[in-house]
């Protein structure tokens, strides 16, 4: 390919290097010329463009011919000693043909994306190394040797607010790592450069407070805004305003959460831990003598703080890592193993029973899993139990429930309340120490009461309450928060006055559960009306929710929109609500046993189908416009959204189906998250056909009905069930709409190999795009593309390629731009052009790895192995082989129910055995298959194909037979 060994510096002073030796550009039109083309690397500039930006309105008489003869010079430099210039010459202008990662330009947009990628997925470690690496790709202001007036001013403002952008990423990333005191000077430094960004004085702000300058934070404040007052005449924004609300009520939910050290998904802590210590040695002597041990106990007794603290110190002992799966939010009677799936993080897409693909993904590993909240599905998780361990012997299960799972193999630790001091402790002369319900109060009050202590004369008092409370964890902690506002002996007072049941005879509930309920009954007492309101609200969110949910489902009929953020804020301060910032956005929780009251509460109001009705509403609405903006350019945002939101969808789903009347609207929240392949990203493409059944199987027949068999055929299809695929097909094939149309080219050419496919497939795509469809339209340009590539004749291949590749670049997918060189890469490969082949796979499976993509780069190292063995790399190729087939493993997927891609892979695995003998071409294999050794793997792949040199297309010498 053109431009191997040159590398192209803009990000500063412009610069050209050969093979790490500089070339010298000493004529300013000449750098200005380059500069024009590099601005837009691997496309044609027009002459007119190119005119504009060298000369602006001063162009000379004979402006092209001048230009032309720039254009010799430069190509003659870029020659040098017989170099293959990467300058080209086009009807309408001219092209400078970069490989990936020649121009510093690239390379940062490259690393931002991963960087974004990382952060998205809570890999915020990676996303700051990123970010500091594409920061240091600039050497001062971009193009500053250029004098072009044209450039400066409409090319030099837009790369300095790339960088800009970049560096805000960055220092959100240091403010999620902890690092608030290293980044004060800098953001003091750039809020006085660039006074009218409102994200750099938010970070500023929340950095101060951070470092314990609240009173600097709220100055800044202030600050930002006589700036923006007095340079735009406007006030600061929501999230501005915002931020400042919570710094004046010293909202817990901005207090730094350090992430977790242990490999799995463990939650970090947000409170001290407090006493447990027998409890702990327990579980651990427990845990490391047997396969599954259950924590019982009255709710709030702690048992999932307990079980998450014994896991994190166990975490040693399992080279697998300890994962957590939390049950709360699974509906009694639904699949319980999806949940676990998506907890492991498998990324399984097979038709495969959940339970297998848990049993085999866990066969040969050594971990912990963690069940939390197991109480109402107690059957449907022992039953999983029982098949996990005995097919995975490294296997061992903590799990967390109200009640025993009624396993022979079980064993059980009942968690007792906090150590309480006697009665005979209320001795003044007797200090309260070694009594983990007295530490955890007085911890706990810290907060709402920082000159709280027991002294000599609350002493007896705070026995009292602390035996009053039965030593319950959660109890404690909600009578601590009112310290700041009651005496203990207001608190035991009241206490007295609130065995009060929501309904049913109090007497009749265990003594545990009775003192929880009164104390939780009489933190609901001491709340406002809207406050109350909203709690009951509330319980309809499943795991947690953002402000903007809050606000859509919960407004209205006694609650102001504008007024949600503030009972938000008052929640939190009185334990009710968890509160988590990360980066600009926060997400709130109620507690399972919270969250229960509210429901209670709720339903009691006679309230319950309308939250729930909202709540889908919401959920619905979300991914409706996921799917309006899909392929676009917040593709990769929305489906790191909707990966967030899951639980949520979850929820609204199962309404839908369980809600008479409501199947129609489960089924459009089914069909939209198929359609933007959400199912795919999440890992859960066989949830997915679960829901697509289940709200088919309840809709009317319609429009709608027939869109989503047109998914689950789909969906079918590429899980190798070709039966089921052609038995939903033959259900709508009648009505010829877009999508059915689109399904009958995608089965003809992924099961078939039938060129026939290609003018269905363009059919699907015009259809399409007249509805005004723009990411179905863009699928269909894919698939069209792609048949071309298969099956289709060389020219008609390449428009295609073509066109696929500006579509996705016009609407600025970097999900479709990878998935477009894929396409183009294939393409040439058929033409026989290995080298071209080669890169542009290349290229695909960088991008994929940049925004996390765990499909792709299934098939990117399929692609690629086909190509390197077509140029004679046998055994590059076979390791790419192992790779592939190691990654299609680990996907659930196979080749041989997908015709094309299985004859392309007999052509490759027959070329390479031919050149290999046996015993070298299995080592291969073998070394291919533990590329996926390291996470994330597509990062992995690519870095072993650097060094591995895949780059490079002689042929091998000394190959085998």
């Amino acid at each position: 390919m053109k431009g191997l060994g040159f590398e192209f510096r803009i990000l500063g002073p412009v610069e050209v290097l050969h093979h790490g030796n500089r070339l010298t550009i000493r004529a300013a039109k000449l750098r200005t010329l380059l500069a024009a083309l590099l601005l837009d690397a691997n496309r044609v500039v027009t002459v007119e463009t190119l005119i504009e930006r060298v000369w602006g309105d001063d162009a000379p008489n004979g402006a092209r011919n001048t230009l032309q003869n720039y254009v010799l010079r430069l190509r003659r430099l870029l020659n040098g000693a017989g170099w293959e210039c990467p300058l080209t010459t086009h009807p309408r202008g001219y092209a400078i043909e970069l490989p990936a990662d020649t121009l510093d330009l690239h390379r940062f947009d490259a690393l931002v994306r991963r960087a974004r990628a990382a952060a998205a997925v809570e890999e915020t470690e990676q996303a700051a190394t990123l970010l500091r690496e594409a920061l240091r790709l600039w050497r001062g202001e971009a193009l500053a040797d250029i004098g072009s007036e044209v450039i400066r001013r409409d090319v030099v403002p837009v790369l300095d607010e790339r960088r800009l952008d970049a560096l805000e990423l960055r220092i959100e990333a240091d403010l999620a790592l902890g690092r608030h005191e290293d980044v004060l000077a800098e953001l003091h430094g750039l809020t006085t450069a660039h006074p009218l960004r409102e994200r750099l004085w938010r970070q500023r702000m929340l950095a101060l407070y951070r470092s314990g300058r609240r009173g600097e934070s709220l100055r800044c404040y202030h600050n930002a805004r006589d700036a923006l007052v007095e340079q735009l005449g406007v006030d600061p924004g929501d999230e501005l305003r915002e931020l400042h609300r919570r710094l004046l009520t010293a909202s817990p939910a901005l207090a730094y959460v350090s992430p977790p050290r242990v490999r799995g998904n463990l939650p970090a802590e947000v409170t001290t831990f407090i006493g447990r210590a027998r409890q702990l040695a327990d579980i651990g002597r427990l845990v490391r003598g047997n396969r599954l041990v259950t924590l019982t106990g009255a709710g709030g007794v702690g048992k999932t703080r307990l079980a998450l603290r014994a896991a994190a110190e166990l975490s040693g002992d399992f080279p697998d890592g300890v994962w957590l799966a939390d049950l709360t939010a699974l509906p009694e009677g639904r699949p319980l193993e999806h949940l676990v799936v998506q907890a492991l993080r498998i990324r399984d897409q097979s038709a495969r029973p959940p339970a297998d693909v848990l049993a085999d993904f866990l066969r040969d590993r050594r971990l912990l899993l963690v069940l939390d909240n197991c109480e109402h599905v107690a059957a449907a998780v022992g039953a999983l139990a029982d098949t996990l361990l005995r097919a995975a012997p490294g296997l061992r299960m903590l799990t967390t429930s109200r009640h025993r799972l009624g396993l022979r193999h079980e064993h059980v630790l009942v968690v007792p309340p906090l150590t309480l001091p006697p009665v005979a402790a209320a001795s003044r002369e007797r200090p309260l120490t070694g009594y983990d319900a007295v530490a955890l109060l007085v911890a706990r009050a810290a907060a709402a009461a920082p000159d709280f202590r027991v002294t000599h004369d609350n002493h007896d008092l705070v026995v009292q309450l602390c035996r009053r409370l039965d030593g319950i964890p959660l109890a404690i902690e909600l009578a601590a928060v009112r310290l700041g506002t009651l005496s203990i002996a207001e608190i035991l007072e009241r206490l007295d006055d609130c065995f009060r049941p929501l309904g049913g005879d109090i007497r009749a509930m265990p003594r545990y559960h009775r003192t929880l309920w009164d104390v939780i009954d009489w933190s609901h007492e001491l709340c406002t009306e809207p406050e109350r309101l909203l709690w009951a609200r509330l319980s309809v969110f499943s795991s947690g929710f953002d402000l903007e949910a809050a606000e859509a489902v919960c407004s209205g009929s006694g609650i102001a929109r504008r007024d949600v953020v503030d009972l938000l804020a008052s929640l939190c301060h009185k334990s009710v609500l968890l509160a988590r910032t990360q980066g600009l956005r926060t997400r709130y929780r109620l507690l399972e046993t919270i969250r229960q009251y509210g429901g209670r509460r709720l339903a009691d109001m006679g309230a319950e189908a309308r939250l729930r009705r909202l709540h889908r509403d919401h959920y619905q609405r979300l991914v409706a416009t996921a799917a309006a903006e899909w392929c676009g350019v917040r593709e990769v945002e929305w489906l790191s959204r909707l990966r967030r939101e899951l639980p949520n969808l979850r929820t609204a789903l199962d309404f839908c189906v369980t809600e008479p009347g409501q199947a129609d609207n489960g089924l459009e929240i089914a069909v939209n998250l198929t359609r933007v392949r959400s199912w795919f990203f999440t890992s859960t493409i066989g949830e997915g056909r679960h829901w697509l059944e289940r709200t088919c199987a309840l809709s009317a027949p319609g429009p709608r009905r027939t869109d989503a068999l047109a998914m689950l055929s789909w969906v079918a299809l590429l899980q190798g069930d070709h039966r089921l695929a052609e038995r939903y097909l033959a259900e709508h094939r009648a009505p010829a709409s877009p999508v059915a149309t689109y399904l009958e080219g995608a089965h003809a050419m992924l099961t078939h190999s039938d060129a026939g496919a290609i003018p269905v497939l363009a059919r699907a795509r015009d259809m399409f795009r007249r509805a005004g469809a723009r990411g179905d339209a863009h699928m269909a340009t894919m698939l069209w593309a792609m048949a071309c590539a298969f099956l289709g004749v060389p020219d008609v291949a390449r428009a295609a390629g073509d066109a696929y590749l500006e579509e996705a670049e016009a609407n600025g997918a970097a999900w479709a731009q990878s998935w477009a060189l894929w396409t183009l890469g294939l393409t040439r490969l058929r033409l026989g052009d290995t080298v071209a082949a080669i890169e542009l796979l290349r290229d695909s499976l960088v991008r994929q790895r940049d925004i996390d993509d765990r499909w792709g780069p299934v098939w990117g190292a399929e692609a690629l192995a086909w190509a390197v063995a077509a140029a004679g790399q046998y055994h590059r190729a076979a390791e790419l082989l192992g790779a592939a087939r190691h990654l299609r493993q680990a996907v659930g997927v196979g080749l041989i129910t997908l015709r094309p891609f299985h004859e392309m892979h007999i052509e490759a695995v027959r070329l390479v055995r031919d050149n290999l003998d046996a015993r070298s071409y299995a080592a291969a294999l073998e070394r291919g298959a533990r590329t996926e050794d390291a996470s994330p793997w597509p990062s992995c792949l690519v870095e072993a194909l650097e060094r591995h040199g895949v780059v490079h297309t002689s042929s091998e010498s000394g190959a085998t037979r």
